[in-house]
């Protein structure tokens, strides 16, 4: 493992833009995208394609949770933080958009209430302590590589392995990606910066697989200690 690197400037500024449109742009989007409602075709197959990847992340963590801590880092919703919290596990599921963190306090389970501490913040907080895991499902597809793992080796310095995903480095992503940097600024959302994994400078580092659903493209890897 590297020397621990703090987080850079340009990590704090990416944190603070996606924030601000989450909170500010697209929280309804992300509400409706992540229920039962009605959606448009292209917005089905991005519902569907996150959830096989959250089934195929959930997939590398036990069955059976019971005494073990997990950090939701980007609880977004929190559809993962009950799956977790239904295993048996302490979750601590923290989002940096306190809007979504409140759509996800309202939509868990009574029953699971007392296993999840919802935070809004930065998931490389160290207040936040030791895991036994970590998953951060499409929550680190919006920052540079050098920012990428920076985070991931903060991440595995504290927990036995972590779950994640990165925009992969498909013809798809990086025409999408070019075409979005040529939009004004005040129209662009926060852009995913495609990564080819093989490239990337982190201990222990595997790839689980690849979800493809439509306008859905991701990456799932894993880094344990």
């Amino acid at each position: 493992m590297r020397d621990l690197i703090p987080p850079s400037s340009s990590y704090d500024d990416t944190r603070t833009r996606v924030a601000q449109y989450f909170d500010a742009t697209a929280t309804r989007v992300w509400e409706r995208l992540t229920s039962d409602a009605p959606v448009s075709r292209i917005r089905q197959t991005v519902r569907e394609g996150r959830d096989a990847m959250r089934a195929l992340m959930l997939a590398q963590l036990p069955g059976d949770l019971r005494g073990a801590r997990v950090l939701d880092a980007g609880c977004g919703t929190g559809a993962a933080s009950a799956e977790l919290a239904a295993r048996g596990a302490d979750v601590t599921a923290i989002d940096i958009s306190p809007k979504l963190v409140e759509i996800a306090r309202a939509r868990l389970p009574q029953t699971l209430a007392g296993r999840v501490d919802f935070r809004a913040g930065d998931m490389l907080a160290a207040n936040l302590g030791r895991f036994d895991h970590v998953i951060a499902m499409d929550s680190l597809i919006y920052y540079t590589r050098p920012d990428l793992e920076a985070a991931l080796d903060a991440l595995s310095a504290r927990a036995g392995s972590v779950v994640f995903t990165v925009a992969p480095r498909t013809p798809l992503l990086m025409a999408m990606w070019h075409a979005g940097r040529m939009l004004p600024r005040a129209d662009r959302s926060p852009s995913m910066i495609p990564h080819d994994w093989r490239r990337m400078n982190v201990a222990g580092l595997d790839r689980v697989g690849r979800v493809s659903r439509g306008f859905y493209i991701s990456e799932c890897l894993r880094v344990a200690s």
